[in-house]
């Protein structure tokens, strides 16, 4: 049993539970620049990405939005902003600037990839060894922001992974702490579960506004989603329909109100349940959901997900007793238990619950020791 919580504490009171220095590109032609920066500085973080460049209107902004979150997540302890041009680097890293870490900002275009690797990785070395001498400090656990989304679903996912994940949500939540959870498309068939459960008739109007237009999108491409909604993995396991895989899905949530609904990668503003208009794909979720301030990611999964994340731990756990046996490298938490009966579902949130504790403190995930880095931007619509 973990009993304490610690964190690094930032200067604008985040608590995050990993230190990185993250190496940030603004846009897919910066890529080559920002892995030399992290080849020549082993302990730094590159996050290479396909997009950045030509992107207008809100996919624009959700690009802004997602490198500036990433930089500004609490488990970054300083960052390095590289760009072809210096307008969007440096707007990406005076944003940053703002949570009081350590930022500079490297333009490639009138310099070349040599002249802005060499300049950027004397700065990147002097932020490791300076976020190296970071101490952690107890932390309460209403100040770790999680995240959640599942995975590979099956039958077991409803059963047993997500209600554990559940008892989490209500303790965390219960504590004063926030929590976030998104898959907009994945609510169908229960999301009048999430409806009733919005705090106030805003909240509910929005969520309802959010869910429609997802799916009025996805209508509006005529196309059948069987094989994507559900998932072969799902149907293998179980699962035949959306709304099966639904209300697993919401099992997760808890039984606390929905505060509020935010963009994706918008930072929460309330403490509490916090619904986010996400996909469903696992990366670009998690990628979504760290960018909005999560610094631990609960993950249930059935069949067996392997997702990671550069910047957040990723807790996986499973009550499919194969996906343990034949995936035990995967998996963080095994509550096969629960359907055997050999405990009960609050033994099950505990033992979760002690899992994330470590993981603050400092235990590498499952995702994380096998170097399970998926960092996947998501785009609206095509460039100009």
């Amino acid at each position: 049993m973990v009993d304490t919580l610690t964190g690094y504490r930032r200067d604008n009171d985040r608590v995050g539970v990993r230190n990185h220095v993250a190496i940030i590109p603004v846009d897919d032609i910066s890529n080559a620049a920002v892995e030399k920066i992290a080849a020549l500085i082993p302990g730094t973080l590159p996050l290479p990405h396909a997009y950045g460049r030509l992107q207008f209107g809100d996919d624009l902004e959700l690009t802004f939005r997602t490198l500036i979150g990433t930089g500004a997540n609490p488990n970054v302890g300083a960052a390095i902003v590289v760009g072809i041009e210096p307008v969007w680097t440096e707007r990406i890293a005076e944003e940053i600037a703002k949570t009081g870490k350590p930022v500079e900002a490297f333009a490639i275009e009138r310099h070349g990839d040599l002249r802005t690797a060499e300049a950027a990785a004397r700065s990147a070395q002097k932020m490791l060894q300076d976020v190296s001498g970071m101490a952690r400090v107890p932390v309460d656990l209403n100040e770790i922001w999680v995240s959640i989304k599942c995975g590979e679903s099956d039958t077991t996912t409803g059963l047993a992974s997500c209600p554990t994940v559940s008892r989490v949500v209500d303790r965390v939540v219960e504590a004063g702490g926030t929590v976030f959870f998104g898959e907009t498309s994945e609510l169908t068939g229960g999301e009048q579960l999430i409806e009733q459960r919005c705090e106030t008739d805003d909240v509910r109007d929005r969520f309802k506004k959010t869910y429609n237009d997802y799916i009025a999108m996805i209508e509006e491409q005529d196309a059948d989603l069987f094989g994507s909604q559900p998932t072969e993995g799902n149907v293998r396991g179980g699962l035949t329909t959306i709304e099966e895989k639904a209300l697993g899905n919401i099992a997760k949530t808890g039984t606390v109100p929905v505060v509020d609904v935010l963009a994706p990668a918008e930072a929460p503003k309330k403490a509490g349940l916090n619904f986010m208009d996400t996909s469903s794909a696992a990366a670009e979720c998690v990628t979504l959901m760290a960018a909005a301030g999560a610094v631990i990611h609960l993950f249930p999964t059935g069949q067996g997900n392997v997702i990671g994340n550069p910047i957040v731990p990723v807790v996986k756990l499973s009550g499919n007793p194969l996906t343990v046996e034949t995936m035990r490298e995967h998996i963080d938490l095994d509550v096969s238990g629960l359907l055997s009966r050999q405990f009960g579902l609050d033994a099950a949130g505990e033992q979760l619950l002690n899992v994330v504790r470590a993981t603050a403190n400092g235990r590498l995930t499952a995702a994380e020791s096998l170097g399970h880095r998926e960092f996947v931007m998501t785009k609206l619509y095509r460039s100009a």
